[in-house]
C-alpha cells in the first residue's frame, strides 16, 4: 500500500466540522440578511397585486419573523418539530394583524373572527385572489397567501441555508415565491426583465459565496492533512516540507484565485442569461398580455349570459313602470346622469355588454377589493346615496367613475361579495340582482366634460371597441348628407348628432295617443328609421344610430343606458320610468370618454305619419354643391375607427412568419437549455487560457499538469485524494502520463531555472493526451466530459501542492 493510502486513514478525523458547528453569529446573521434580500427580490412580482402599505409591513415583519425563528433553531439546536411549533405560534399571534388587519384588535391583536378568516384564507384566498380586481390592498383575507409563502418559505429556506450541508438548495424557496407572484399577478407585468435579472444576480452570488466558503474549508483541511502526514513520516520529509510550504502559499493566495475563477464564471453566466433574456424580450416579445392564473379562471360573472339591457328600454315607458319610482338618489348635480350599463358591441341585432368575438374591456367584470384608484381621472369627487325602489335587475346603477361602494342593511355582506365592476366602462353588477329596499353609498369621480364650444375641436382617442357589424346602408347615406361640407372630425360628429336631433321625432309607441314606433335597434329597425317619411323613434334607436355614426367618423363609441332627470337639484332626486334614456360615449384624445346626447327634443309629430303608416322610402335629398372647392381633408376622413381589421397578409408571408417564429422559439429554448453547459465550457476555456499564458515557466509547467489532471477528473477517472503526480499518472495508465509527471516534478524541485521551451512541450503533451482521453470515449461520453463540473468543484490548491 502506498504512503498516500497509509496516510489517508489517520487523516480522517481531521475532516472539517459541519456547517452548523462552525457557524459563528456574524456568519449566521450575514447569511440570513443575504437570503432575506433574495426573498425580498423574489416577492417583488406581488407588488402589483396589493400596492398597499399593509403589504410592505407584512413583507418586512414576516421576513423578520422567519429570520428570528431560523436563527433560534440554529443556535438553540431545535429540532424540526420545535421549528414547526414556532411557525404555528407566529402564524396565530401575528397572522391576523399582518394578513387580516381589518379584523385585528388595536391594529395588531388577533380576534376570534380574524383567526377564522386567517385559517379559511389559507385554503380559499388563493382562488379569490385570481377572481378579483387588482390591486387588492388589504381587502378581507387576501394577504394570507403571501404571508404563508414568506413565513413558511422563509423558515424553510433559512433553515436549509444555515443548517444544511448544501445551502444552495435554499434557492428553491425564492424561485417558488417568484413564480407564485407571476402566476397570481396581473397579465401586464411590472419591470419583468429587471426583476428577473435582479433575482438571478443575487442567486448566482449566493451560489458563488458558498462555493468560495467550501473551498476555503478544503484549503484548511489540506493544510492540516499535509502537516499531519509530514509529522507522521508517511511521506518523505523533504516532500512533506515542500507540500506544507506550498500549502501555506496556496492558503494565502487560493481564495483570490478561486474568487477570480468564480467571478469569471458568474459574469459569463449572467451575460449569457441576460443576453438571452433581453434578446427574447426584444425579438420575441409577446403579442398580447401574458398568461396568468386569473386569465384561466372562469369569472363568476359574465355579462354575455344576460340579455342586452337596451332591449328592455320600452318596458320603462309602459304602465305601471313609467309613473313608478325606480330609484331615489341623493347628492347628484343638476341633470346628472345615472348609469345602468355601458354597451359597446353591435352585432346587427342588439348592442350588448362585451363580445365573444374579440377581447373587449367592457366584457371583463371583476370583484372590487377595497377601492379603485381614480387619481388619473380629471373631475369632481362626489358622494352619492342610492335607494332602490321599483328598479330590479343584475345591473347596479352608478354615477361617474366608482371609487368605493358601501351597502347597508341586513344583506350588505352578501351584496358586497356578489358585487362586480368594470372600471373601463363604469358599469357595475350584482350577481343575483338587486331589488326594492337595497341601499348603498357611492364615492365617485364625475369626469370633466367639454363645453359645447369645445366639441368641434375634438379628435378620436385610441381606445378600442369591437367593430360593429351589419351597419345599414341608409344610415351611412344619411351620415354623408349630415356631414357634407363640414371640416374637422369633431365638427363632423357634432353635425351628425345635430342631423339626428333636427330630423328625428320622439315616440315610444306604447300608448294609443302616440304614433307607431317599433321597438328594437337591429339593423332593420335602424334602416327603417332612415327610410320612413319621418324619422320616428326614441332613445333606443337614436343612441344606437348615433354610436354607429360616430364609429363611421373614426370615434370609438358605445351606448350608455340610464336615468336622467332635469328636475334633479343636488338634493334627493326620485327617478321614475319616464326618466329612462340612452346616450352615447365617444373616446376623444382631449377628454377621454365624452358623453353626448343624440336624442331629439320632444315635439309634435306631423299628422302624415298617422295617414300613411306604411314604410315608404323617401328619395335622397338633393344637396347643392358647395360654393367653394371642397376641402381635400374631407376625403381623408379616417376610415371607420382604429378597431378596423387590417388588410389580410399573403398566405406565403404568414407561413414564412410562422416558420421564423417557431424557429426563433426553438433557438431560444435551445439557447436557454444549453446556457449552463456553454457557461461550463467557457469557464474551462478561460481557465486553460489563463494557465497557459502564465509568465512564470515553473507555474506554467505545473499549470499544464493541473490542466491534465482536471481533464482526467472530468473524464471520470478517479484519483486518490492526496495522490502524487506519479500516482495520478499510474491511475490514468500509459507511458506518456508517467513521463509527464516526472518532467513536472523535475521542473518543480530542480534548483535550476525552468526552460520556457519545457513549458511549451508540457502543454503540447497535455493537448495530445487530452485527445487520447477523448478517443477512448463515445460521443455522448465526450460531451459529458466537456460539460463536467468535477474539475471546477475539485479543490485546485490540492493539486498545486503536488508541484
Amino acid at each position: 500500500m502506498s504512503a498516500v493510502s497509509a496516510s489517508a486513514r489517520p487523516s480522517a478525523p481531521l475532516r472539517p466540522r459541519s456547517t452548523r458547528s462552525r457557524l459563528t453569529v456574524a456568519a449566521a446573521v450575514g447569511q440570513t440578511l443575504f437570503f432575506v434580500a433574495i426573498l425580498a427580490a423574489a416577492v417583488v412580482p406581488f407588488w402589483p397585486v396589493y400596492r398597499s402599505a399593509e403589504f410592505l409591513v407584512l413583507v418586512g415583519v414576516t421576513l423578520a419573523l422567519a429570520a428570528v425563528i431560523s436563527l433560534a433553531g440554529v443556535f438553540l439546536r431545535l429540532s424540526s418539530l420545535w421549528i414547526l411549533l414556532l411557525v404555528v405560534v407566529a402564524f396565530g399571534v401575528f397572522g391576523v394583524g399582518l394578513a387580516v388587519p381589518s379584523q385585528a384588535l388595536f391594529g395588531f391583536l388577533p380576534t376570534i373572527g380574524g383567526l377564522r378568516e386567517l385559517v379559511a384564507g389559507v385554503a380559499l384566498a388563493w382562488k379569490q385572489l385570481v377572481t378579483i380586481t387588482l390591486p387588492v390592498g388589504a381587502y378581507q383575507a387576501l394577504l394570507v397567501p403571501v404571508f404563508v409563502l414568506l413565513l413558511v418559505g422563509g423558515v424553510v429556506g433559512l433553515s436549509v441555508a444555515l443548517r444544511s450541508r448544501r445551502p444552495e438548495v435554499a434557492l428553491v424557496v425564492p424561485v417558488v415565491v417568484f413564480v407564485a407572484g407571476i402566476v397570481l399577478g396581473p397579465s401586464e407585468p411590472v419591470l419583468p426583465l429587471v426583476t428577473g435579472l435582479l433575482l438571478l444576480a443575487l442567486s448566482v452570488l449566493w451560489l458563488v459565496l458558498f462555493r468560495l466558503r467550501r473551498r476555503r474549508l478544503a484549503l484548511e483541511r489540506l493544510t492540516r492533512q499535509t502537516a499531519l502526514g509530514s509529522r507522521a513520516g508517511a511521506i518523505p520529509v523533504a516532500v512533506g516540507a515542500s507540500r506544507a510550504a506550498e500549502a501555506v502559499v496556496v492558503h494565502r493566495s487560493g481564495n483570490r484565485a478561486v474568487a477570480r475563477r468564480a467571478v469569471g464564471g458568474t459574469l459569463v453566466t449572467l451575460l449569457v442569461a441576460g443576453a438571452l433574456g433581453v434578446g427574447a424580450a426584444s425579438v420575441l416579445a409577446p403579442q398580447g398580455a401574458r398568461w396568468v392564473a386569473r386569465t384561466a379562471v372562469i369569472k363568476p360573472f359574465d355579462p354575455r349570459d344576460y340579455l342586452s339591457p337596451l332591449s328592455g328600454f320600452r318596458a320603462y315607458e309602459q304602465q305601471p313602470a313609467v309613473d313608478s319610482a325606480q330609484l331615489t338618489v341623493t347628492g347628484l348635480a343638476p341633470g346628472q346622469f345615472v348609469r345602468i350599463a355601458t354597451l359597446d358591441t353591435y352585432d346587427g341585432v342588439t348592442f350588448s355588454v362585451g363580445s365573444d368575438r374579440t377581447s373587449t374591456a367592457s366584457g371583463t367584470f371583476t370583484r372590487v377589493p377595497t377601492s379603485f384608484d381614480q387619481s388619473k381621472v380629471t373631475g369632481r369627487q362626489q358622494t352619492v346615496g342610492v335607494r332602490v325602489d321599483g328598479y330590479s335587475g343584475v345591473w347596479l346603477p352608478t354615477v361617474g367613475q366608482l371609487e368605493t361602494v358601501d351597502f347597508s342593511g341586513a344583506d350588505a355582506a352578501s351584496l358586497r361579495d356578489a358585487f362586480f365592476y368594470n372600471d373601463s366602462t363604469g358599469t357595475a353588477a350584482v350577481v343575483g340582482g338587486v331589488g326594492q329596499g337595497v341601499d348603498y353609498r357611492l364615492t365617485t369621480v364625475a369626469p370633466t366634460q367639454p363645453t359645447s364650444e369645445q366639441l368641434a375641436a375634438l379628435t378620436p382617442g385610441d381606445r378600442s371597441v369591437p367593430t360593429p357589424s351589419a351597419v345599414p346602408t341608409s344610415l351611412k347615406t344619411a351620415l354623408e348628407s349630415y356631414v357634407d361640407g363640414v371640416d374637422g372630425q369633431g365638427a363632423r360628429l357634432q353635425a351628425a348628432l345635430d342631423g339626428l336631433r333636427k330630423n328625428g321625432y320622439i315616440s315610444h309607441g306604447v300608448s294609443s295617443g302616440e304614433p307607431v314606433s317599433r321597438s328594437g335597434h337591429g339593423s332593420d329597425r335602424l334602416a327603417q328609421l332612415f327610410t320612413d317619411k319621418l324619422m320616428v323613434g326614441d332613445a333606443e334607436q337614436y343612441s344606437a344610430a348615433a354610436a354607429l355614426m360616430a364609429d363611421q367618423l373614426g370615434f370609438p363609441a358605445r351606448v350608455v343606458l340610464g336615468f336622467r332627470s332635469e328636475s334633479s337639484t343636488g338634493g334627493s332626486t326620485t327617478f321614475r320610468g319616464s326618466d329612462i334614456t340612452s346616450l352615447i360615449e365617444v373616446d376623444t384624445a382631449q377628454f377621454g370618454w365624452v358623453t353626448l346626447d343624440p336624442n331629439p327634443a320632444p315635439r309634435a309629430i306631423p299628422d302624415q305619419t298617422k295617414q300613411d303608416p306604411n314604410q315608404v322610402s323617401r328619395p335622397r335629398s338633393v344637396i347643392p354643391p358647395p360654393q367653394q372647392q371642397q376641402d381635400p381633408q374631407v376625403d381623408q376622413t379616417q376610415p371607420q375607427s382604429k378597431q378596423d381589421n387590417p388588410a389580410e397578409q399573403p398566405a406565403w408571408l404568414g407561413v414564412l412568419l410562422g416558420v421564423v417564429r417557431i424557429a426563433a422559439w426553438v433557438l431560444l429554448v435551445a439557447g436557454i437549455a444549453m446556457a449552463p453547459f456553454l457557461t461550463v465550457v467557457a469557464v474551462k476555456a478561460r481557465r486553460r487560457l489563463r494557465r497557459r499564458r502564465d509568465r512564470d515557466p515553473v507555474r506554467r509547467v505545473t499549470s499544464g499538469w493541473r490542466e491534465f489532471e482536471d481533464a482526467v477528473v472530468d473524464h471520470g477517472i478517479d484519483t486518490p485524494a492526496s495522490a502524487t503526480r506519479s500516482e495520478v499518472a499510474a491511475a490514468v495508465g500509459g507511458r506518456r502520463p508517467a513521463v509527464l509527471a516526472r518532467v513536472v516534478d523535475r521542473s518543480v524541485f530542480s534548483p535550476d531555472e525552468a526552460d520556457p521551451a519545457d513549458a511549451d512541450r508540457v502543454w503540447k503533451a497535455v493537448g495530445e493526451m487530452r485527445v487520447q482521453l477523448d478517443s477512448r470515449l463515445t460521443r455522448w461520453e465526450r460531451f459529458k466530459a466537456a460539460v463536467s463540473t468535477r474539475s471546477l468543484r475539485r479543490y485546485h490548491g490540492r493539486k498545486a501542492s503536488k508541484r
